[in-house]
């Protein structure tokens, strides 16, 4: 049985309200991003695509954490997993992404020590049960997974475990944002922003990026009426002309965010120009570990050869992260890249949107 949260979230009479309302509203063809994978797969789960005016397009956004892990980045993962007396400690999803000669998967069948892990704690545990190995966590992801992974690190700190490393390849939110705003070919009429990393951040967080581009902004939820709703603010936003950054996860997140968790975020991270796959170079983009902990940086620690990275060939994984193509646009989906053989993480990922389109789009 749903917990009462999901059922009121997931109440149909008020869910057919709110497409109405919708309807009602929508006068002319609009492009809405969801920034976050969750959103994605919430949205195709519960079919809200199938319940919209066709005048409204959902568009999937760079929120995949796995996805928009740069390929150099996939590469050098591998490459710490093909070093001697040393294990690679990654959440599931990153196992399966292809790199541009192997994938985690291929190296811990061939033997290399290659561990799921449900949180860096869990890798941290592993590295004081083996300390004549060292421990490389794999840290991916956006503010969200940032906070957890800082905490790990100061806890090796005090607790004197010296073989516990962090690989970091952490992205953030907004800046992503702001890279998306300048491309081009990809027309964006709203956005749905994230609602785990704006827990973390707080609404105040995209001020500065609304301020400057205008684009209509809702942060939003995770359950059909959350985004539903989300949508409603949106269309009214767009139809009226009134561009506004709106919080329709209030019961989540809070105007500043959560200070404690930036706080530790900050203490361990600094930022650093980084790349997004799909996107390219985004200055002041990513997170790196302070030198101030440099004994837990896997970088400085364990420097590894990465051979010269290459996309995989015909995968338009890139363009779909930026909503300039959908996976059926893309010819491999369905074709040779399926979930049983992914050619690109889109497929790999369970927040991917190619994974999403093969589960749930006919």
């Amino acid at each position: 049985m749903p917990l009462k949260h999901q059922r009121e979230y997931r109440d149909p009479h008020l869910s057919r309200q709110l497409i109405q309302a919708i309807k009602r509203t929508n006068v002319r063809p609009v492009k809405l991003m969801e920034v976050c994978g969750t959103h994605t797969m919430s949205i195709f789960r519960h079919g809200i695509r199938d319940v919209l005016p066709e005048t409204i397009h959902l568009l999937s956004g760079p929120g995949c954490p796995v996805c928009v892990t740069a390929q150099p980045e996939i590469d050098a993962f591998i490459a710490y997993a093909r070093v001697e007396d040393t294990i690679v400690t990654t959440f599931g999803d990153l196992i399966r992404v292809p790199g541009t000669e192997s994938s985690l998967q291929k190296e811990n069948a061939a033997g290399r020590d290659v561990r799921i892990v449900y949180s860096a704690f869990d890798a941290l545990k592993i590295a004081q049960a083996n300390p004549d190995k060292r421990v490389v966590f794999l840290g991916v992801g956006f503010e969200t997974t940032a906070p957890t992974i800082a905490a790990a690190i100061l806890a090796a700190c005090e607790m004197k475990v010296p073989n516990f490393l962090v690989a970091c390849a952490h992205k953030t939110v907004p800046a992503a944002l702001e890279a998306l705003m300048n491309i081009d070919q990809v027309q964006i009429n709203g956005l749905l922003l994230p609602g785990h990393v704006s827990v973390i951040l707080g609404r105040q967080a995209y001020q500065s990026f609304f301020d400057r581009y205008q684009v209509p902004s809702v942060v939003a939820g995770f359950e059909p009426t959350d985004i539903l709703e989300a949508v409603r603010r949106l269309v009214d936003q767009i139809e009226k002309g009134q561009p506004q950054l709106d919080n329709a996860y209030t019961r989540a997140v809070s105007e500043e965010g959560n200070p404690k968790a930036r706080a530790v975020m900050d203490t361990v991270f600094e930022p650093v120009d980084a790349v997004f796959r799909g996107i390219g170079l985004i200055p002041g983009s990513g997170l790196r570990i302070r030198p101030a902990f440099a004994a837990h940086d896997a970088a400085i620690q364990i420097p590894v050869k990465v051979p010269k990275s290459k996309e995989p060939a015909g995968c338009a994984c890139g363009d779909i992260l930026t909503g300039a193509k959908t996976p059926p646009e893309c010819r491999l989906f369905r074709r040779a890249c399926t979930p049983e053989n992914p050619i690109g993480p889109c497929m790999v990922s369970s927040e991917g949107t190619c994974a999403a389109y093969y589960r749930f789009h006919p």
